[in-house]
């Protein structure tokens, strides 16, 4: 269990309101992530999880209160800055979007291309390449096409990316859906073996409750457009309040 006294906080999310039209899917939205945290976000389908990581990241803009990430507030952010942010910040998409027409290789070359800024000019990309390969077991992909891989295996692909750039926080939207639960299973173990060897702070937003079972430091329900509760998963699995037993019901 993280220890929040003396842990540095790397995202601070305070009142967060985003609405579409007349329809307010965050209504007041808080969280602190911690250094080396594993923080677990659950709450059903169109609770506005990956809304609050679009958000984070910068990818829609928030109707009111403020997002802080390693102590730089998004909003007071120009262009470049924003850039440097998101060299350390990794998100994991939930469909693992590989760029098809690309293989693995030029996949993992990709973002090295866009934050030049991060390692400068590279003549030889291929060390930093094998090196997020080696970290998902899968070195032997290099030249592979993202048509012959298996889902679980474009999904370790796309870590793999997202771990080249030496993210200090990583964003999970839904790392193991779609996957069989052997595959799932390899995944949450594959985010775990990560976080022990980056230390990362890590998002993840999921329902699978295995997975925040395994992985989760600390969790929060997002329920009606907040942060309903927040504790361990052992806390909130032992809830009386009904809104928070569904949750953990089989």
């Amino acid at each position: 269990m993280i220890n929040s006294e003396v842990r540095k906080k790397m995202v601070i999310i305070k009142d967060l309101v985003k609405s579409y039209g007349e329809h307010r899917v965050l209504n007041g939205f808080n969280m602190e992530l911690y250094e080396g945290e594993t923080l677990v976000i659950m709450g059903k389908s169109g609770s506005g999880k990956s809304v609050m990581i679009k958000c984070l990241i910068g990818l829609e803009s928030h109707d009111s209160g403020t997002i802080t990430i390693m102590n730089k507030n998004l909003d007071k952010m120009d262009a470049d800055t924003l850039n440097e942010i998101r060299t350390e910040v990794g998100f994991l998409f939930q469909g693992s979007a590989l760029y098809d027409s690309m293989s693995v290789r030029e996949n993992l070359e990709f973002p090295l291309r866009r934050h030049i800024g991060k390692f400068g000019e590279l003549d030889d990309a291929t060390p930093l390449v094998m090196e997020a390969l080696e970290s998902v077991g899968l070195p032997q992909t290099i030249e592979l096409m993202p048509e012959e891989l298996s889902g679980g295996m474009k999904r370790r692909i796309a870590l793999a990316r997202t771990l080249i750039l030496k993210p200090k926080i990583i964003l999970y939207d839904e790392p193991t859906t779609g996957l069989d639960p052997i595959t799932s299973k390899e995944i949450v173990l594959l985010m775990k073996s990560i976080q022990d060897k980056y230390k990362t702070s890590s998002i993840v937003i999921t329902h699978d409750v295995d997975c925040a079972r395994f992985i989760a430091d600390r969790m929060i329900l997002l329920i009606d457009g907040i942060n309903y509760i927040t504790g361990t998963f052992a806390e909130l699995s032992k809830s009386d309040d009904p809104k928070v037993s569904a949750f953990f019901k089989t």
